[in-house]
């Protein structure tokens, strides 16, 4: 019988933790910890998810600081307002929402990130800290699907792991990230250019696909009793559906479920534990802010 690993359940456990341990805090006369967002331009999909940011730390005790600008921003006031996250001790960590609009340089934008407030392990000194197997903040997708696996009670240690996509947001961490010492898979990357794509795929005790197409991985990617991590989401338009759409993600769910011993829903898998993870690295940098203010 297959498993459903719930992400939504392992993600409100997460975060049911992380609201005891802000209660306590601030019992204790300590200020709660506060998450910024910078966001550019209109884009519904990343409007959305600064929304939920906002909602998901109002729901554990976090303050939530959201610095919006309209597309035509200029790129000056964007690394302005990095550099005054970058010294303001009551910001504990910020994320800044893709996509930015194209008269701003993600290089430059990355340049001025403090790395010790780098809650998507875009600077490069958290992405080698990353590689090295170094302290750092993962990004929070990649780390939402370790905390699956882990809270999931999926077995990664010697292992065979398909990632499927070489994305620096998720593909790329993430197979280093199942590389390091704590999780001891042997890890393959695939991607829109690999050969023999199902073959290699079938290969995987573990396929976890980050490859950004709707239900394009079905039964014959999927070896007998794997388990499948399914990373995408995506809204696809379907009349039959009260909003006119149905949520899918990169897996052809209905068809390769049977199949598995384990598999993540889509909507209510992954998703789910970005968010959470999210959390984890702001609390995680509030504490290294609060140990700091304290020497």
């Amino acid at each position: 019988m297959t498993t459903i690993i719930d992400g939504k359940a392992i993600a409100d456990t997460i975060k049911t933790e992380i609201a005891t341990e802000v209660k306590n805090l601030l019992d204790k006369g300590q200020r709660a910890p506060h998450l910024a967002v910078i966001i550019a331009g209109e884009d519904g999909a990343a409007l959305s998810y600064v929304n939920s940011i906002e909602k998901q730390c109002k729901g554990v005790g976090y303050m939530a600081s959201v610095y919006k600008f309209p597309a035509e921003v200029k790129e000056h006031d964007i690394l302005a307002t990095i550099d005054f996250l970058n010294t303001d001790s009551e910001i504990d960590g910020y994320i800044i929402q893709m996509p930015l609009p194209k008269q701003v340089s993600m290089d430059k934008v990355v340049a001025h990130v403090d790395p010790k407030k780098d809650m998507d392990c875009f600077h490069p000194v958290n992405m080698g800290n990353l590689l090295l197997g170094n302290d750092c903040f993962p990004p929070a997708t990649p780390y939402g699907v370790m905390e699956l696996l882990r809270r999931g009670n999926v077995e990664t240690a010697g292992k065979n792991c398909v990632v499927l996509g070489r994305s620096n947001i998720v593909g790329k961490p993430l197979a280093m990230m199942l590389l390091q010492k704590n999780a001891n898979a042997t890890v393959t990357v695939c991607h829109s250019r690999t050969k023999n794509l199902p073959q290699m795929c079938r290969r995987a005790d573990i396929l976890i696909v980050a490859i950004g197409q709707p239900e394009m991985i079905t039964a014959e990617y999927v070896k007998e009793n794997a388990t499948v991590i399914d990373v995408g989401i995506h809204r696809i338009p379907d009349e039959t559906q009260p909003k006119g759409y149905k949520v899918c993600g990169d897996v052809k769910f209905n068809e390769v479920a049977p199949r598995c011993e384990a598999i993540t829903p889509v909507p209510g898998g992954v998703g789910s534990m970005t968010m959470a993870c999210l959390l984890l690295n702001t609390m995680k940098s509030y504490k290294a802010q609060l140990a700091g203010s304290d020497r």
